[in-house]
């Protein structure tokens, strides 16, 4: 993509033109340097600090290039890259990144390749433009290629390829702007940790998937990896039973509690209506009181009334000694057959009167019955007259 040129204007009888391409927005990644060329005619003019700093107009953006090799990029590196792009209120951010083939010449093998090193910086937001296979030591042809005002790194010197500062030539020119270091993070850090815990990440990929030979680990170590990962599994389980046990318990616990004062509360609730019912004033007694009353009421023998009216003076006087003889009204039988039937009449009057009047008849055929007794004698006496 061919970098548009905006319209110029005139100042002092020149014509400038804005040598920045379309701006970026944040759904797109940066562009690379060669996408955005542009073909100013007008000369560079490079700015002082002042004028950078004082502002600068908005098809004039201060050009700001950073360099790295951005391995593993992390925070470190988005921070470093954040203070170029607001080193001056108009800035545009122009970053460089090595090849692989000038890394591992002068600094060492890297983790990244290159073209993923490019992608990494690309998808930065504060960078407005990647340039790939940046030059290790700067040049003023470079610098006017991509019309560069000011050099962006730390002010600590970076001894490399034979120098004791790479940057030495830029501070000299005035173009250096220093930047601050992010301290407990950098790419070595990072490659430290792995290089410390070597078993635990190997250990960690052989877990994922990854193969012995893909990690280049010998076979013994393998075993031995797969061993301890058993290990850990099984700690792993005994603490989630522990956990869970201790979790059960604690449930038990608080239910056990609960229960508990349930118990307590109906326990209460019994015992008090048991004294309700069973007490020394209980409704049981009350009941039972009244029941025995009324039982005894029933099994004692009813008493006379004192007001009753007394008997009749005829019935409590004795009978005469005529009246209770009974044969003076009846003349000597005939014969014997005669006197027997009188007997018999007799004692049947009586048995009547028994059933008619109850007790007093008693004690009226109680005579009659001994005037009985001796009636055979005189029967024998009747005879012996008839005879």
């Amino acid at each position: 993509m061919v970098g548009r040129k905006r319209r110029g204007h005139r100042s002092n009888g020149l014509v400038l033109h804005d040598i920045r391409g379309p701006s970026k927005t944040l759904t797109e990644p940066a562009a690379f340097a060669e996408e955005r060329s542009c073909q100013c005619r007008a000369p560079h003019e490079r700015l002082t600090i002042t004028q950078a700093r004082r502002g600068t107009p908005v098809d004039r953006p201060v050009r700001v290039y950073a360099d790295g090799i951005f391995d593993l990029f992390h925070s470190g590196h988005a921070r470093a890259l954040m203070q170029a792009k607001n080193l001056f209120p108009n800035g545009y951010l122009i970053v460089g990144v090595c090849s692989d083939e000038l890394t591992h010449k002068y600094k060492g093998f890297t983790v990244m390749t290159e073209e993923e090193r490019y992608e990494a910086l690309r998808h930065c937001r504060y960078v407005d433009e990647v340039v790939r296979d940046a030059p290790w030591t700067l040049t003023p042809e470079f610098l006017e290629k991509h019309k560069i005002d000011f050099v962006a790194h730390d002010d600590i010197p970076y001894s490399s390829a034979g120098s004791e500062d790479v940057y030495r030539h830029i501070k000299e020119a005035g173009m250096f702007a220093p930047t601050q270091r992010t301290e407990g993070i950098s790419t070595s850090d990072i490659i430290t940790r792995i290089v410390r815990d070597y078993d635990v990440y190997a250990r960690r990929n052989l877990q994922r998937g990854y193969t012995a030979k893909e990690l280049n680990v010998s076979f013994i170590n393998e075993k031995k990896y797969r061993l301890q990962n058993q290990v850990d599994k099984m700690k792993e389980k005994v603490k989630t039973v522990e956990e869970k046990s201790k979790h059960f318990v604690y449930k038990v616990e608080e239910k056990s509690h609960d229960l508990i004062q349930k118990w307590e509360e109906k326990s209460r609730e019994f015992i008090g209506n048991f004294l309700e019912l069973f007490g020394p004033d209980g409704t049981w007694k009350q009941v039972f009181q009244e029941r025995s009353g009324r039982m005894l009421q029933a099994l004692s023998p009813r008493q006379s009334p004192t007001g009753s009216p007394t008997r009749s003076p005829t019935r409590e006087r004795s009978p005469s000694p005529t009246s209770r003889w009974p044969f003076n009204k009846i003349s000597p039988p005939s014969s014997p057959k005669a006197a027997s039937a009188s007997v018999s009449s007799m004692s049947e009057g009586d048995e009547d009167e028994k059933g008619g009047e109850g007790p007093p008849a008693l004690e009226r055929t109680s005579r009659p019955t001994a005037s009985l007794i001796r009636a055979p004698s005189q029967t024998s006496s009747l005879r012996m007259q008839v005879s």
